[in-house]
């Protein structure tokens, strides 16, 4: 999705060539695959932010644009709405201290955001869900200035056939009744609702399917202890509200093809996998092209020439489906690598937050991908998916399946289980114990204190509310207040509850 389009309409033949290329870069990966093409020197890792701009009220600033021209460095980038930018952080290896400098890198990259962000006349918000959105913010002149976007907004919406309808059941605030959202939308906007933290590794081939498994395994809990996106549109839904809202922006099903059992572009998937491949080749059988552009490169021609082929079709075609744990292959220095990239997590509270739970996903996926009896082994796929549910909506408050254990809360799976397993992985890793520390005892604090982003923005309006504020300006109240202790630094689970 990293790559421009042309704006000109799509023919059927256009998608008749598209689908045949698609096919051609399919073979060719599993040519690259079974000759052993894949270099691999060592683990790197990769991350990306995606960011909200707001204004001095704390509504949604649509000045990305500006924002970008003033930071003028490559590695932000627009997304899909006016206010949002996205952060892409150089890749760095996993192993010895490369976190802590990871760390400092990314504070310094969101320093210059926050400086150059004012200039525009702007905040930047680090929050999984800005949750002062409004309806109006979903209109399609909000959308970024790009070819992409308003071709992407328009083959949804095609294919779909009809609105949007965002429909969510929330949990109530503490001794209230649960509230309700029905909103129809006007274009995929409210997926720009959803502003995320990425993990990339580098993995080999061969190391692919289990680690991609174990990160499965492991959504269900990175959300729960994770969450950071409990309010859209002026309700309290789901503690990792992203998760539901993401999946209904940008589904392509009307009611009918979803009774039929018609899979969503936003995807868990619905079986472990022995080899990337399986993943690749299951979005090509199911997913029809959304941006059917094709380039000149024949990439099995180009593999038996020696060249390293682009597999552009495949790429984009793979960055219209939207899997929570995404496969990727791409092309550095002239060199071709798989990477799984982890797609469940929200943005923020802090950039501390954000390392910790990178360092215990990368550390606990370590551990459970080189486990002599996987635990993918021992539980269905559909209870993996559960887990994600079940962690998204209710936070600490769910009730996670793990094998040996049965049902079990996730804050009690992390100290219990989780986390000596990402100690362990990390370890395994070459990862310093300084790191390990400094991290995972993030993790800990968190799940002894059952504080999360969610649940500290929750209880801040609830609070704010009982002073006599109405639901608008406690959202903004507690907004302030977020961005105020985000800047400070400090982990979530030490903010006090004003």
């Amino acid at each position: 999705m990293g790559k421009d389009v042309s704006p000109d309409a799509f023919t059927p033949r256009d998608r008749g060539r598209y689908r045949r290329k698609v096919q051609r870069c399919l073979d060719t990966l599993a040519r690259m695959l079974s000759d052993g093409s894949f270099t691999f020197p060592r683990k790197h890792i990769g991350l990306e932010v995606e960011l909200n701009l707001v204004d001095e009220d704390m509504r949604p600033s649509m000045s990305n644009t500006a924002v970008l021209n003033a930071l003028d460095d490559a590695s932000f980038t627009t997304e899909l709405s006016q206010h949002n930018i996205e952060l892409n952080v150089p890749p760095c290896p996993l192993d010895g201290t490369s976190a802590l400098r990871l760390e400092s890198v990314l504070d310094s990259y969101l320093d210059k955001a926050h400086v150059k962000a004012g200039e525009a006349g702007a905040l930047v918000a680090m929050i999984g869900v800005l949750p002062t959105l409004k309806s109006e913010h979903f209109d399609e002149k909000w959308l970024t200035n790009s070819a992409r976007y308003s071709l992407l907004n328009e083959e949804i919406l095609a294919s779909r056939g009809e609105r949007p309808l965002l429909s969510l059941e929330g949990v109530g605030l503490p001794e209230r009744a649960p509230e309700r959202l029905r909103s129809f939308a006007q274009s995929i906007l409210p997926e720009a609702a959803c502003t995320s933290v990425q993990l990339h590794l580098q993995v080999a081939p061969e190391e692919f399917a289990p680690h991609w498994n174990a990160a499965q395994c492991l959504a269900g809990v990175q959300v729960a202890l994770g969450a950071n996106s409990p309010f859209l549109l002026g309700k309290a839904l789901w503690h990792e509200t992203r998760i539901p809202l993401f999946l209904q922006a940008t589904d392509t099903r009307p009611e009918e093809l979803k009774n039929q059992g018609v899979r969503p572009r936003v995807w868990f998937g619905e079986r472990w996998i022995t080899s990337i491949f399986d993943l690749f080749e299951e979005n090509v059988r199911y997913f029809p092209g959304l941006l059917p552009e094709t380039d000149d490169e024949d990439p099995m021609e180009a593999l038996e020439s020696g060249e390293v082929p682009k597999l552009t079709e495949l790429r984009l075609h793979n960055g219209t489906v939207w899997r929570w744990n995404r496969p990727v292959y791409d092309v550095v220095d002239g060199r071709p690598h798989l990477r799984v990239e982890n797609r469940v997590l929200p943005a923020g509270p802090t950039v501390l937050d954000m390392m910790a739970n990178a360092t215990f996903f990368y550390g606990a996926q370590r551990a459970l991908a080189e486990q002599e009896r996987p635990v993918w082994t021992q539980m269905s796929f559909q209870a993996a998916e559960e887990n994600l549910y079940a962690g998204a909506r209710n936070g600490f408050d769910a009730h996670l399946y793990w094998p040996g254990i049965g049902w079990i809360p996730p804050d009690e799976l992390a100290l219990r289980v989780l986390l000596p397993l990402a100690r362990e992985g990390l370890r395994n890793s070459d990862v310093s114990d300084a790191v390990a520390d400094r991290y995972l005892g993030v993790i800990e604090q968190r799940c002894l204190r059952q504080r999360t982003g969610s649940v500290w923005q929750r209880d801040t309006v609830l609070r704010a509310e009982e002073r006599g504020m109405d639901r608008d300006a406690a959202l903004a109240t507690m907004l302030t207040r977020y961005l105020e202790l985000s800047r400070s630094g400090e982990p979530v689970h030490s903010w006090p509850i004003d």
